[in-house]
């Protein structure tokens, strides 16, 4: 796992070196540089900082060059079929002079070149320079588990794994982009390939790249496929289940590869402790799991938090070394710190748990599993089984829904502080979105702030901008969502991508295309890696993914209403009871308590009225409408005013006075 960088005809070697500094956290372990002029006088510069998991000697060391140094890699990753990949390519007559995976990647591509890229399984992001042929090649791995950022103006052209190395180049565009300003207060993140600045992409998931010649062509070497709506699923779920465990273990063995110490998040949930499960099959050493956990005064009111004792349970019945995590943090001193390290506004507070849980993790392994990926697989979020739901709903008659029970439920208090806080939020997403078609309850129900909403907290100037300049998009009269922004014309083309499958098909597919890259993959690279620690992600073996969706019919991903049944059945031989009752709480944080005690003044310094206006983004008086509705417990704006104190603090961060230091 590592840092990587690289620029065409932008800067110089030191410009790269700067760009490997900004990015040590990724990679304490070694860095290099590598640098080749063009016949015309241009330049390549690779750039690479090294956490080594495999081959830890400096035989390793990269950016890594063919024998013949005709082809030259930086690599960030793991290739979990590379045991396999090097025995193919040795009896092809290549000869390793390491014992790591880069190597295989680089030869791999010397063989097949482009086509290399759908032969491997793992996580990756990489760039190989072409000496010969004076071209760069690019890809991203199947899922988007790594990123890859990069800015191309003409015959110059940069990428890095994070945006702030791109920002150590000079002429480096430091602007905001207002399209993906709009995008975020839709969502709280900005979908790929955007980012928040002006001119700097993310290379999408499951496609490939080739710079030459001032030339950049982006293509798509991979998508998850799903079948037609009414196609005849043969295999039994007995069988199923059986076969699904059995290709789930295999995963996970795959991905316990390591020279280094290895360990295991572990929650209250079904995907962390599968996980666990799989590990005590292969393994008779007992696995390290981690487990965070709040004080008790953070848990009053909030659902989101895991059952540490169930947790603690499961380790202890699988034998587990397990460490609990109990974490108070200053989150008034780490917020900043966090927010550099995303490099671009992410509003969701589990980036602090998860920062947190990875550097206490660290002191004892440098590789970590994690669940990501099972709930978008095997249809895992209540919004998955609310859709089922709302299916029922909608058999009320209209009239009785729209003149009695959604005004009724639309005038809850937020019951803020209580248990039910959750349910309460969750009935006014259903009353305001159960009665509209499928694909407008979906887009409804992942959004945290409407046009309307939108319209008037923004200031006239750029209103008028987002207006003026963003096409008109196909919306349903009856959702409250309008498309004519652009916000949604990612989710759009997803929808049509997979417009032939059943429904909650099109939803995952949705999930994994949008939700999961650009918001929970994107802050578990970012936050382990600011611990310098590597993240692997098992339900993520491509594989394994088609399979489910080629094999798992619907009705056994969200059965009566019950998620993720499938994979419960399947690990229900190896689980304990309790983990298979458990309900979903999810990876959270006490946003309620931090805004309500620690961040209130930092809320009221950085969102007072003088600094929203000198700011020119937004109205003063709406914003502070959304704090004040939040402190009396009127309204639960939780997630918008750490949406927009989370901004704010990624402006003055990157856009007011460039990147800080780490």
């Amino acid at each position: 796992m590592c840092g990587i960088a690289g620029a065409i005809n932008w800067g110089d070697s030191e410009t790269v070196a700067r760009m490997n500094s900004v990015q040590a956290h990724r990679g304490p372990d070694d860095e290099g540089v590598w640098e080749t002029r063009l016949p015309d006088g241009g330049m390549v510069a690779l750039g690479s900082r090294r956490l080594a998991i495999l081959d830890l000697s400096l035989a390793g060391h990269m950016p890594m060059s063919t024998p013949d140094g005709r082809l030259t890699i930086t690599y960030n990753g793991e290739v979990y079929n590379y045991p396999e990949l090097r025995r193919e390519l040795e009896g092809k007559g290549y000869r390793f002079r390491s014992g790591s995976d880069t190597e295989a990647v680089l030869y791999l591509y010397q063989e097949y070149g482009a086509a290399s890229v759908s032969r491997l399984n793992g996580m990756f992001a990489f760039a190989i320079w072409d000496d010969q042929r004076k071209k760069l090649f690019l890809a991203r791995d199947h899922f988007g588990i790594k990123p890859l950022y990069y800015c191309h103006q003409g015959a110059r052209f940069a990428f890095a794994s994070e945006i702030k190395a791109l920002l150590e180049i000079p002429g480096m565009p430091r602007r905001m982009n207002l399209k993906a300003l709009n995008q975020y207060l839709t969502f709280l993140w900005v979908p790929d390939p955007l980012t928040m600045f002006d001119g700097i992409v993310k290379l999408p998931a499951g496609h490939s790249a080739v710079y030459s010649d001032g030339d950049l062509r982006v293509e798509q070497y991979w998508d998850l496929k799903f079948p037609e709506a009414g196609h005849d699923f043969k295999a039994n779920e007995a069988e199923l289940a059986a076969e699904l465990r059995e290709r789930f273990i295999g995963s996970v063995k795959s991905q316990l590869l390591s020279d280094v110490p290895l360990g295991s998040f572990l929650s209250a949930g079904l995907d962390s402790s599968s996980i666990v499960a799989a590990m005590s099959q292969i393994s008779a050493a007992p696995a390290r799991t981690y487990t965070i956990a709040f004080p008790p005064k953070y848990r009053k009111g909030e659902v989101t938090f895991d059952d540490t004792d169930v947790a603690r349970q499961t380790g202890n019945h699988f034998g587990c070394d397990h460490t609990e995590i109990v974490v108070e943090p200053d989150v008034v001193d780490l917020l900043p710190k966090l927010v550099w390290h995303m490099d671009e506004p992410v509003a969701d507070p589990a980036i602090i748990a998860a920062y947190l849980v990875n550097r206490e993790a660290r002191k004892t392994v440098t590789v970590l599993l994690s669940g990501v990926g099972g709930d978008e697989l095997f249809a895992g979020y209540r919004k998955h089984a609310a859709y089922d739901l709302a299916q029922k709903y909608q058999r009320i008659p209209r009239a009785l829904r729209d003149k009695l029970i959604e005004p009724l439920v639309m005038a809850l208090p937020s019951m803020r502080g209580t248990s039910i806080k959750g349910q309460v939020r969750l009935a006014k997403k259903m009353a305001r979105s159960a009665s509209l078609s499928p694909r407008d309850y979906f887009l409804m129900n992942s959004t945290y702030l409407t046009e309307a909403q939108k319209e008037s907290l923004y200031a006239p100037a750029v209103r008028e901008s987002l207006n003026g300049n963003l096409g008109a998009w196909p919306s349903s009269a009856a959702l409250d969502v309008s498309l004519k922004d652009g916000s949604w014309s990612r989710h759009m083309d997803y929808f049509e991508q997979v417009s032939g499958a059943d429904f909650l098909n099109q939803m995952l597919y949705l999930d994994t295309k949008a939700f999961m890259v650009s918001l929970n993959l994107t802050y578990n690279d970012k936050m382990s890696m600011a611990s310098s620690v590597e993240v692997r992600v098992p339900f993520l073996d491509w594989e394994l993914a088609e399979w489910v969706a080629s094999n798992v019919p619907p009705s056994l991903k969200l059965h009566g209403g019950t998620t993720k049944h499938i994979l419960r059945e399947a690990m229900r031989p190896l689980l304990p009871a309790e983990v298979l009752e458990q309900k979903k709480a999810g990876f959270g944080a006490p946003t309620d308590h931090w805004l309500a005690n620690d961040l209130q003044e930092m809320v009221d310094d950085l969102l007072s009225e003088t600094n929203l206006k000198n700011r020119g983004l937004f109205n003063p008086a709406a914003v502070r409408r959304l704090v004040d509705e939040q402190r009396s417990g009127r309204q639960d704006w939780s997630a918008q005013v750490w949406q927009f104190l989370t901004l704010e603090l990624w402006m003055r961060t990157f856009i007011d006075r460039g990147a800080l230091a780490d």
